[in-house]
């Protein structure tokens, strides 16, 4: 319900994507030769920008297990088609011909790119993703599956923390080698402990404290320090950068504090309905930012200053952002909803026709299509 909603939420979801869009527009871009805009003085600090992907994942974890709680399958999937889908379509499209018409031999994207892109299992062929930050849909989608086979058996309290203490060994078994390497597909362990860790904290938002979920947490948050700062160094050899284990430990350490304080209803004074706007330019404004943001760096970057263009640019991709948002998720996802749902509707018509005493007032039998 509405009035439940964690609005501060939506707000650490902006703050992990612009983290994310200052990482490639200030650092990444012209690290690896992609832009010739250099921002040195701020990379020192934007460099760990990627770092947001991290609470991506954490806040993935907790509000797509509160999504799919209570409902069906059928419900969830169609929730994450209609979340996912109509968006990414557009950026694909929208990438792809920014790319092609303005790419200048930056980027590139092939006709069987491009329609494996439109699917969203293109790593599943080993084919390259138009846009960079596609890589987190795959481990994302891969994650809905974990959900979606748990709404399939259901879903209670003591089923849960019994699914959360076995991926956890399984994350540990795949780490230390006593797993085939294969299994770690689903497992994720490079970042299932922030999964776990997410998904830990609505058992206690929902439930309370249990000794179990006193356990999980500091054990995930050990996990993906040390993840992290092993992460680091393969991102510093990337960029040839160095990167400080402090920062890392610390960053990594305040994303799961802030977590457990919004868990924990701590931060819920804080939140404002106004922030459901910020929560909603999150996902497309990470799926336009990337590549397009480095081609209108090269296109201007000889004819404005730095900090204007960077200023510039980060502003209209939030305009896209709340467009694609207004004009495209909004609209299409309803209508993708009602598409979906149609069949069921069927369904319950028939079962109130077939169960309906012959003679007995229909107008009190309506059925009842839950909305998301």
């Amino acid at each position: 319900m509405e009035r439940d909603r964690l609005y501060e939420m939506d707000a650490l979801r902006l703050i992990a994507a612009l983290c994310v869009v200052l990482f490639h527009y200030t650092f990444s871009g012209w690290a690896k030769g992609e832009t010739a805009v250099v921002f040195a003085a701020e990379s020192v600090v934007s460099k760990y920008g990627y770092l947001g992907v991290d609470l991506f994942f954490l806040i993935s974890g907790f509000v797509v297990l509160m999504s799919a709680w209570g409902r069906s399958p059928r419900d969830f999937a169609v929730s994450r088609f209609v979340r996912l889908y109509p968006a990414y379509w557009v950026g694909v499209v929208v990438t792809a011909v920014v790319v092609a018409t303005l790419g200048a031999g930056v980027f590139e994207v092939t006709p069987v790119q491009f329609l494996a892109n439109l699917s969203m299992f293109q790593s599943v062929a080993d084919i390259p993703n138009v846009d960079v930050v596609y890589w987190t849909l795959w481990t994302e989608m891969r994650f809905y599956a974990v959900i979606f086979a748990l709404t399939l058996v259901g879903m209670t309290k003591n089923r849960m923390m019994a699914v959360l203490w076995g991926w956890l060994a399984l994350t540990f078994a795949v780490q230390a080698g006593l797993a085939p390497r294969v299994l770690d597909l689903l497992v994720q362990s490079e970042f299932s402990h922030y999964f776990i860790a997410g998904m830990a904290m609505f058992m206690l938002y929902r439930f309370g404290m249990s000794l179990q979920i006193a356990l999980i947490i500091p054990i995930c948050l050990g996990n993906a320090v040390f993840r992290a700062v092993g992460f680091a160094e393969a991102v510093g050899r990337r960029y040839q950068v160095g990167y400080s284990d402090a920062v890392i430990v610390a960053v990594v350490v305040l994303i799961f504090v802030v977590m457990l304080l919004v868990a924990t209803r701590v931060t819920k004074p804080l939140g404002r309905p106004g922030m459901v706007t910020a929560g909603a330019l999150t996902y497309p404004l990470y799926l336009l930012h990337a590549h397009i943001g480095f081609i209108l760096f090269n296109l201007f970057d000889a004819h404005v200053n730095a900090y204007v263009l960077l200023a510039g640019i980060t502003t209209l991709m939030l305009v896209a952002a709340y467009g694609m948002h207004r004009f495209v998720e909004k609209p299409l996802a309803s209508r993708l909803k009602r598409a979906l749902s149609r069949p069921r509707a069927r369904e319950e018509n028939l079962q109130i026709v077939l169960t309906t005493p012959r003679g007995a007032n229909m107008g009190l039998a309506k059925p009842r299509i839950d909305t998301f």
